[in-house]
């Protein structure tokens, strides 16, 4: 038997030995069109509800409130909105909903109750978030 032609079979055998591999870990990490259902039996578990954040009543005509990390506003009477409360300047948290404005304590960025840039340093509006109105409550989403 020639060494050549043993040593191209070997590699023959490595690299298809590799993408033999290769094909089967892909496999198995696809989700092959699965629905995610595992075939065992139901959990029972419904979908989780929506988070509420606060009651309608709780935020001001003309301000707004701070719950968490999300900023909810109330510009004209039942027109709600929310943002991040991370300024979009430098990542600082904002406290502060007064005086018809959301203000950053960090570096005096102040952002109208649209999430708009009313002063600087911070050039970005708000980030948005998804609110919806369920009868006198806020929720998330």
């Amino acid at each position: 038997m020639d060494i050549d032609r043993m040593q191209v079979s070997r590699k023959a055998v490595i690299v298809g030995a590799g993408v033999g591999l290769a094909a089967t870990a892909l496999a198995a990490c696809s989700s092959g069109g699965d629905s995610g259902d595992s075939g065992g039996e139901p959990s029972g578990e419904s979908p989780a509800a929506p988070e509420e954040l606060t009651a309608t009543a709780d935020v001001p005509v003309g301000s707004g409130v701070i719950v968490g990390e999300t900023i909810i506003t109330q510009p004209e009477a039942g027109d709600f909105k929310a943002f991040s409360a991370v300024c979009t300047h430098s990542g600082c948290l904002i406290n502060e909903v007064a005086g018809g404005t959301i203000n950053c304590p960090c570096h005096g960025s102040k952002f109208s109750l649209d999430g708009a840039v009313v002063n600087g340093p911070a050039a970005r509006p708000l980030t948005e978030e998804t609110i919806t109105v369920q009868g006198d409550s806020i929720v998330a989403g």
